[in-house]
């Protein structure tokens, strides 16, 4: 494998983990306020993502600094695109993580319920922006002949990238609501089992077609083998919910988040970028690509930096691994 296509294949790992890890993640604020009654219940649930909220955004980052080191063209013929969605990705971003930090600064139920309604509008933003940015990416933009962008970001709300966005933020929120029922015990956590069943076919509707969708318009027959078991794996994880099977359920949802993203880049390979206008104004991995040295030099970086984070991160997970209840959590101190 040369090492543009080893880049590109980082890339959508890359996407693939933030994804995953932060759609629980987001996942769980969007369902902040419907999911409890009061703010014990609420400290519950920002408790379970409180230890890793900040360390599963660093797989965003990673994404689109490595995009940016591997296929410049790639970075600023999308990033040109998508300027207003990435804007309000951050800001909803930044917004949502001084709400984890000062929702607890002042002992008053008014203050922690507004930082509370900013969690959950930066939860919402972002599955909504990226799903649309990386649908757009899969399915392609109006790229011309010198790789420029045409148009601008209302050439990014199609039919389909819709769909993608819709599809990413009902994925956030089912994986949320799996993992508060496998990381809670008590009430919260039988809310969850309750809106997995009641909500959880509705939710995993528009996954499944984008998946369909995708396939129909570029797929292949081995990533028509993909999205035929990541669409397995998503209707498994509603039978393992019913069981009550959590864990069972949030493995099964890793495999449809894999499955989803292997199609979307699988079917886009040889291409990072397909051009509406014309298919020969596509960037492609070589074409896109930095230079060997560049390359060279960002893989042994990689080598050297990413164990070290893949083992803080997985430490990290395994210290915070216990369920916990209303029952832990202790009266607010105010500093």
């Amino acid at each position: 494998m040369d090492l543009p296509t080893f880049w590109f294949c980082v890339i959508a790992v890359l996407w693939l983990g933030y994804f995953f890890l932060e759609g629980f993640d987001f996942g769980v604020g969007m369902l902040l306020g419907p999911m409890t009654r009061d703010d014990t219940e609420r400290r519950v649930m920002v408790n379970t993502i409180g230890p890793v909220w900040d360390g599963n955004e660093v797989w965003v980052i990673v994404a689109v600094g490595a995009t940016f080191a591997a296929f410049p063209e790639w970075y600023a013929a999308l990033l040109s695109g998508a300027y207003l969605p990435i804007l309000f990705i951050l800001l909803a971003l930044i917004g949502r993580g001084v709400a984890f930090e000062y929702r607890g600064k002042v002992d008053s139920h008014r203050w922690r319920r507004n930082w509370d309604r900013v969690i959950q509008i930066g939860s919402w933003i972002p599955p909504l922006g990226w799903g649309l940015v990386i649908t757009g990416t899969a399915t392609g933009l109006p790229i011309d002949s010198n790789g420029d962008l045409r148009g601008g970001v209302m050439d990014l709300l199609r039919l389909d990238t819709i769909l993608g966005a819709v599809a990413l933020t009902a994925f956030s929120l089912l994986h949320g609501a799996v993992f508060v029922a496998l990381k809670t015990d008590g009430t919260v956590r039988h809310r969850a089992h309750g809106v997995v069943r009641r909500f959880g076919p509705l939710l995993l509707a528009p996954v499944l077609a984008l998946l369909v969708l995708v396939q129909l318009r570029q797929g292949t027959l081995w990533t028509a083998v993909v999205a035929g078991l990541a669409a397995a794996a998503g209707v498994l994880a509603l039978v393992w919910m019913r069981l009550n099977r959590e864990g069972r359920a949030f493995a099964s949802l890793a495999v449809l988040i894999t499955g989803v993203v292997v199609v979307l880049f699988g079917s886009l390979y040889p291409n990072v970028l397909p051009s509406t206008v014309d298919e020969a104004f596509s960037l492609t991995v070589a074409g896109a690509a930095s230079s060997p040295y560049t390359l060279t030099v960002i893989t042994w970086v990689a080598a050297f930096g990413t164990p070290a984070v893949l083992v803080y991160q997985g430490w990290t997970y395994w210290v915070f691994r216990r369920r916990i209840s209303t029952a832990n959590i202790p009266p607010v101190r105010v500093p």
